[in-house]
Protein backbone atom coordinates (compact mmCIF):
# COMPACT_ATOMS: atom_id res chain seq x y z
CA UNK A 1 0.00 0.00 0.00
CA UNK A 2 1.64 3.40 -1.21
CA UNK A 3 1.56 5.89 1.39
CA UNK A 4 3.08 9.25 1.65
CA UNK A 5 2.85 10.69 5.30
CA UNK A 6 3.29 14.68 6.15
CA UNK A 7 4.46 16.02 8.90
CA UNK A 8 5.73 19.13 10.85
CA UNK A 9 2.90 21.84 9.61
CA UNK A 10 1.71 24.17 12.40
CA UNK A 11 1.35 27.84 13.49
CA UNK A 12 4.27 30.11 13.24
CA UNK A 13 4.80 33.94 13.33
CA UNK A 14 6.30 35.62 10.53
CA UNK A 15 9.82 35.09 9.71
CA UNK A 16 9.73 31.97 11.83
CA UNK A 17 10.97 28.60 10.69
CA UNK A 18 8.83 25.08 9.81
CA UNK A 19 10.67 22.05 8.49
CA UNK A 20 7.86 19.65 6.80
CA UNK A 21 8.82 15.74 6.56
CA UNK A 22 7.11 12.95 4.24
CA UNK A 23 8.06 9.60 5.16
CA UNK A 24 7.30 7.23 1.91
CA UNK A 25 5.88 3.49 1.91
CA UNK A 26 5.11 1.10 -0.49
CA UNK A 27 6.78 1.71 -3.29
CA UNK A 28 10.70 2.59 -4.16
CA UNK A 29 11.28 5.38 -3.06
CA UNK A 30 14.51 6.29 -4.80
CA UNK A 31 12.92 6.17 -8.25
CA UNK A 32 10.73 8.63 -7.91
CA UNK A 33 11.08 12.54 -8.34
CA UNK A 34 9.95 14.49 -5.08
CA UNK A 35 7.74 17.59 -4.79
CA UNK A 36 5.74 19.66 -2.19
CA UNK A 37 2.72 21.32 -3.40
CA UNK A 38 0.67 23.82 -1.93
CA UNK A 39 -2.93 24.95 -1.95
CA UNK A 40 -3.98 28.19 -0.20
CA UNK A 41 -7.62 28.88 0.29
CA UNK A 42 -9.47 30.08 -2.66
CA UNK A 43 -6.28 29.22 -5.22
CA UNK A 44 -5.22 26.89 -7.13
CA UNK A 45 -2.66 23.99 -6.11
CA UNK A 46 0.74 25.36 -6.83
CA UNK A 47 4.42 23.48 -6.87
CA UNK A 48 7.00 24.78 -4.46
CA UNK A 49 9.82 22.81 -4.78
CA UNK A 50 11.02 19.71 -7.04
CA UNK A 51 14.13 17.52 -6.03
CA UNK A 52 15.13 14.69 -8.74
CA UNK A 53 15.32 11.08 -7.53
CA UNK A 54 19.06 10.93 -6.88
CA UNK A 55 18.42 14.92 -4.95
CA UNK A 56 21.22 16.07 -7.70
CA UNK A 57 18.84 18.88 -8.71
CA UNK A 58 16.67 21.08 -6.88
CA UNK A 59 13.93 23.73 -8.57
CA UNK A 60 11.72 26.22 -6.54
CA UNK A 61 9.10 28.59 -7.22
CA UNK A 62 10.24 31.95 -7.31
CA UNK A 63 7.87 32.69 -4.23
CA UNK A 64 9.94 30.52 -2.43
CA UNK A 65 13.68 31.12 -3.51
CA UNK A 66 16.03 32.03 -0.73
CA UNK A 67 13.78 30.89 1.78
CA UNK A 68 13.01 27.18 0.99
CA UNK A 69 15.04 24.14 0.82
CA UNK A 70 14.17 20.80 -0.41
CA UNK A 71 16.27 17.55 0.33
CA UNK A 72 15.82 14.40 1.09
CA UNK A 73 17.15 10.73 2.16
CA UNK A 74 16.77 7.86 0.32
CA UNK A 75 17.77 5.93 3.04
CA UNK A 76 14.85 6.96 5.03
CA UNK A 77 12.64 7.19 1.96
CA UNK A 78 11.02 11.02 3.47
CA UNK A 79 11.59 13.97 1.35
CA UNK A 80 11.78 17.54 3.78
CA UNK A 81 11.13 21.28 3.19
CA UNK A 82 13.04 23.54 5.30
CA UNK A 83 10.91 26.82 5.39
CA UNK A 84 12.58 29.96 6.72
CA UNK A 85 11.22 33.60 6.59
CA UNK A 86 7.95 32.46 6.59
CA UNK A 87 5.68 34.98 5.80
CA UNK A 88 1.79 34.90 5.95
CA UNK A 89 1.21 34.45 2.57
CA UNK A 90 2.66 31.29 2.91
CA UNK A 91 -0.17 30.00 4.61
CA UNK A 92 -1.44 26.69 2.68
CA UNK A 93 -2.04 23.38 3.34
CA UNK A 94 1.16 22.01 1.80
CA UNK A 95 1.13 18.48 -0.05
CA UNK A 96 3.62 16.02 -0.70
CA UNK A 97 4.04 14.67 -4.07
CA UNK A 98 5.98 11.37 -6.27
CA UNK A 99 6.38 11.56 -9.62
CA UNK A 100 7.78 9.11 -12.14
CA UNK A 101 8.08 8.79 -15.82
CA UNK A 102 8.80 5.01 -16.90
CA UNK A 103 8.49 4.65 -20.65
CA UNK A 104 5.09 6.22 -21.40
CA UNK A 105 3.54 5.57 -18.13
CA UNK A 106 3.08 8.29 -15.71
CA UNK A 107 2.40 7.28 -11.99
CA UNK A 108 1.88 9.63 -9.11
CA UNK A 109 0.97 9.56 -5.66
CA UNK A 110 0.27 12.03 -3.44
CA UNK A 111 -0.23 13.02 0.62
CA UNK A 112 -2.60 14.10 2.90
CA UNK A 113 -0.93 17.47 3.28
CA UNK A 114 -0.11 19.27 6.32
CA UNK A 115 -1.66 22.68 7.19
CA UNK A 116 0.92 25.51 7.48
CA UNK A 117 -0.44 29.10 8.92
CA UNK A 118 1.54 32.06 9.28
CA UNK A 119 0.45 34.57 11.36
CA UNK A 120 0.68 36.66 14.51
Amino acid sequence: QVQLVESGGGLVQPGGSLRLSCAASGFTFSNYAMSWYRQAPGKERELVAHITSAGGSTNYADSVKGRFTISRDNAKNTVYLQMNSLKPEDTAVYYCNAARVAGHKWTDYWGQGTQVTVSS
